[in-house]
């Protein structure tokens, strides 16, 4: 979304909206029901209907954000888990599973898997398909408890 095409969109159509804000400020106070509610969704629903904003557009700005969010989130997981490498600790858990942990990271794997699950900070990021940088990490926290 464009803020050019938002500011232009103001510029023609400045009247409607004052005019639905002020219905929408007077449903506001004069209405004290769940009929309120269901006004003020219609107004704001008409509005955006009226900008000619569909609901696909909508989807793709979330869909973008939350990924954007999410590659933001692995690469500055992924500086963590090089920066912190020494401090790992890897924990075999006798099932063939096995958990390496950081101050800041915890990986959850098993052995011959091509995949990891990832807490970052106590946050669940998914799972992850283990590259070579996952298993540089790993190794080095197998390093770090036969030191």
């Amino acid at each position: 979304m464009d803020a050019q095409v938002w500011l232009e969109f103001l510029k023609q159509n400045w009247l409607v909206i004052v005019v639905a804000l002020i219905v929408l400020f007077i449903v506001i106070n004069l209405v004290k029901t769940v009929i309120k509610w269901a006004l003020v969704v219609l107004i704001v629903g008409g509005l955006i209907i009226y900008s000619g904003i569909s609901l696909d557009q909508i989807g793709d700005v979330v869909t973008t954000v939350k990924n954007e969010a999410v590659d933001t989130v692995k690469s500055e997981a992924m500086n963590i888990m090089m920066k912190e490498a020494k401090e790992a600790k890897y924990t075999s858990n006798g099932d063939g599973t096995f958990t390496v942990k950081t101050p800041n990271l915890e990986l959850k794997g098993k052995s011959g898997s091509t995949e990891v699950e990832v807490n970052f900070k106590g946050l669940p990021v998914g799972k992850w398909d283990m590259n070579e940088t996952i298993q540089e990490f790993i190794g080095q926290a197998k390093k770090n408890n036969n030191s």
